[in-house]
């Protein structure tokens, strides 16, 4: 199939494949008249999604304009991974567009017309935005393409086989004449959506795989020169700014609110109780969050979660203590250990960590008694215009969002439950119902506190782990995992729970990539009241660090190399072995002489298809503090779009994992978190970022994610170093306990 796509390939066109949702990848490209008239329809109704008259519109995901410039809908949230550049790119290829002429927005809210094949509804996550609209976005421009040929064809009355493209230019090499895709334009949107076409062969390729000398950011230029819009930059006329004071423990309730002092503050407009907790509604920011602090709240914490992580953690170590649903075995992993010559033991144990997206979570919305329009940085469309839908009890085609420019994620704005899109209907809601104050609209905002402090969090996980050595081998693996769900008892729970397992949990850890004789996975799901979420790499973040921690600890002691055991077990996993042998050369693994006090460790993930490995170099300061001073990092995500994009990614995920390796966690006495803002939060500090060199490994196979996957290796490589360091291998995470 990756060769496949590869290949000269035809669109299938029809309204039955788009509509399919998991087949639109690949066949939901053009749109029946219907349908594309109701995504102009939408789109014109949109503030930022309008065409000039004469413009051209072949597909829910391409218009052309006439000034020639190409836009491209883009279905996916951009929050800094790419997907205006990448998609982009995908049509301008397929169109030999000028990359210049192209720009990107964000397509509206419609399940119809922009859904995610892996999801089945319109969102972005798990690293799929390149991966799911490959063949799409390409195919939708080749149809452009076609009818904009067409039409220049007709308009010059010569076969369209004779015409040429390139650049942005329609040419007639026998005739000599030559054209801009908006001068017919508006004649080839009177021509029907072609039914079959063509993409190019990977040979072809003018824009795909090239670098940013040639296929720069899209993005970059609005925001760093600050008119890219993000919900922050939102004021509209009579806009009222709202603040919620939560509850200190999860599971809390209001019992009571007296509001008289903050009501006295000037500028604070209305105090309501709300679903959530109690709202206070200001004309700006200053005063709502003033007045939030003179709120006398009486909580009710009868259903609260009262436990501190160390209770939780020890309850945790409990269970692991005994077998769980099996998530994973082959062979008889406890003969082999009870055969062995050595048993190594450990168990990994792993915080809660907050998101802390630069741009804490806000919105903006205005409600005028039938319809809702909501702005904001929309993470799954689809669900969260069916939880505001629900809030104000109407359909879901009564909910209109527009998707911003959101300021980072890692998970956090891809909420289970759309637990924010909620709170800002239920705010909306309520000040609508406040008399003088029916349909102004309100903007929503969480301070960092709020947000560091507003749960949904990435699990705490423990892992239990042996392993056998015997005749200089690794013989045996057996892995108890105990974590929180990150999916039982929500919308989500059919993705991936199945006997007892969440997929989610256990994922790089429930099957290897290291071929042994013996194996065994099984897990416990765990129940406490602190909400959890995905985070950035999702399972991995946990299972990378057991797994890679702890092979690197059997071949230790089986007496082994870490790179030549690894690969030595490696047989079946030809890509994993392919990154490990390139980043093994870029770093010169067997041929370097390190400075004093140095260490190497190596780690191999691969996660959300692809795969990637790294080598960090560590030295460990007088007070024991890691210092991570080079990454070396070989990735293979298949095809390479934009390898600049790649690269940044890469290297935004190995400082995210650093920081939160070394710093992260989130910590709870009597059910109250202790961090709340970056000063007990701590993050990698930019002159502690170390240089990282990264290899792109040459694929041909189908693209897959690359926001994600730069992450896991890089924690349990710096244990691993660490190790060769004659430092204990960090079993608790972080390594660095209360240092913020």
């Amino acid at each position: 199939m990756q060769m496949r796509q590869m290949q000269p390939a035809r669109g299938q066109v029809s309204r039955r494949g788009l509509l399919k949702g998991a087949a639109g990848l690949v066949v939901g490209v053009y749109l029946a008249p219907s349908l594309m008239k109701r995504a102009l329809a939408t789109e014109a109704a949109a503030a930022d999604v309008t065409m000039p008259a004469g413009g051209f519109a072949p597909n829910a995901f391409i218009r052309v304009a006439t000034d020639d410039t190409v836009t491209v809908l883009v279905k996916h949230i951009e929050f800094g991974q790419g997907p205006f550049t990448g998609l982009a790119t995908l049509v301008a290829e397929e169109m030999d567009a000028d990359w210049a002429q192209m720009r990107a927005e964000h397509a509206p809210a419609d399940t119809a017309l922009y859904t995610n094949s892996l999801f089945g509804m319109q969102g972005t996550g798990g690293s799929t935005a390149i991966a799911n609209s490959f063949m799409q976005m390409r195919q939708a421009g080749a149809a452009a393409r076609a009818m904009l040929v067409a039409a220049a064809a007709a308009d010059w009355q010569v076969e369209p086989a004779a015409l040429t493209v390139s650049k942005g230019r329609i040419r007639h090499a026998a005739s000599g004449r030559e054209t801009g895709f908006g001068a017919v334009a508006e004649a080839a949107a009177k021509l029907p959506v072609p039914t079959d076409v063509l993409v190019k062969s990977a040979k072809d390729f003018k824009l795909i795989g090239r670098d940013r000398d040639t296929v720069g950011r899209l993005d970059s230029r609005a925001k760093t020169n600050g008119s890219a819009m993000f919900t922050a930059d939102i004021h509209t006329d009579g806009m009222v700014v709202a603040v919620v004071a939560h509850p200190p423990r999860f599971g809390g309730r209001v019992k009571s609110v007296d509001a008289s002092q903050a009501l006295a503050v000037r500028g604070v407009l209305a105090v309501r109780e709300v679903p959530t907790g109690v709202a206070v509604y200001a004309d700006s920011t200053w005063p709502a969050i003033k007045a939030r602090e003179l709120l006398d709240i009486t909580w009710d914490d009868s259903a609260a979660e009262m436990r501190g992580t160390e209770q939780i953690l020890a309850d945790f170590s409990a269970l692991a203590k005994g077998s769980g649903a099996v998530a994973g075995s082959h062979g008889d992993a406890q003969a082999a250990l009870a055969a062995a010559d050595q048993v190594v033991e450990a168990e990994f144990q792993f915080p809660y960590l907050a998101h802390a997206p630069m741009e804490p979570l806000d919105g903006w919305m205005t409600w005028d008694g039938s319809t809702a329009y909501a702005r904001f940085g929309s993470q799954i469309q689809t669900s969260d215009q069916m939880a505001i839908a629900a809030v104000f009890d109407v359909t879901p085609d009564k909910v209109r969002i527009d998707t911003m420019l959101a300021g980072g994620s890692f998970g956090r704005r891809g909420q289970v439950g759309s637990v924010f899109a909620v709170e800002l209907a239920a705010v909306t809601k309520t000040l609508a119902g406040v008399s003088g104050f029916a349909g102004r609209p309100v903007k929503l905002v969480w301070t960092r506190e709020d947000d560091i402090q507003g749960g949904y969090y990435r699990p705490m996980f423990v892992h239990r782990m042996r392993g056998a050595v015997k005749d200089g081998a690794i013989t045996a693996w057996a892995d108890t995992v105990v974590g929180q769900s990150f999916i039982v008892g929500t919308p989500w729970e059919g993705f991936g729970y199945k006997d007892g397992v969440d997929a989610l949990m256990v994922e790089g850890a429930s099957e290897l990539r290291y071929t042994l004789p013996a194996f065994s996975c099984d897990l416990h799901i765990a129940k406490t009241g602190v909400p959890v979420l995905f985070w950035r790499s999702v399972g991995h973040t946990h299972t990378g660090y057991a797994v890679e921690c702890f092979v690197d600890e059997l071949l230790t002691a089986a007496g082994q190399d870490p790179v030549d055991g690894r690969l030595a077990l490696m047989a079946e996993a030809p890509r994993e072995a392919g990154v490990l042998r390139a980043v093994a050369e870029l770093a010169r693994w067997h041929d370097t002489t390190l400075p004093e006090g140095r260490a190497r460790g190596v780690a191999v993930v691969k996660s959300f298809g692809t795969h990637v490995a790294e080598i960090v170099e560590v030295s460990v300061s007088d007070d024991g503090e890691p210092r991570v001073h080079k990454v070396w990092c070989a990735v293979d995500c298949g095809v390479a779009v934009n390898p600049d994009v790649i690269r940044a990614q890469i290297e935004g995920g190995i400082g995210y994992g650093i920081g939160h390796a070394l710093y992260g966690e989130i910590t709870m006495e009597d059910g109250l978190r202790m961090q709340s803002n970056f000063d007990g939060y701590r993050s990698l500090r930019i002159n502690e970022m170390p240089e990282v060199e990264v290899v792109i490994v040459a694929s041909d196979a189908a693209p897959s994610g690359i926001g994600e996957p730069g992450l896991p290796p890089v924690a349990p490589a710096i244990a691993n170093a660490m190790a060769r360091l004659g430092r204990e291998r960090p079993r608790r995470l972080p390594m660095l306990r209360e240092t913020a």
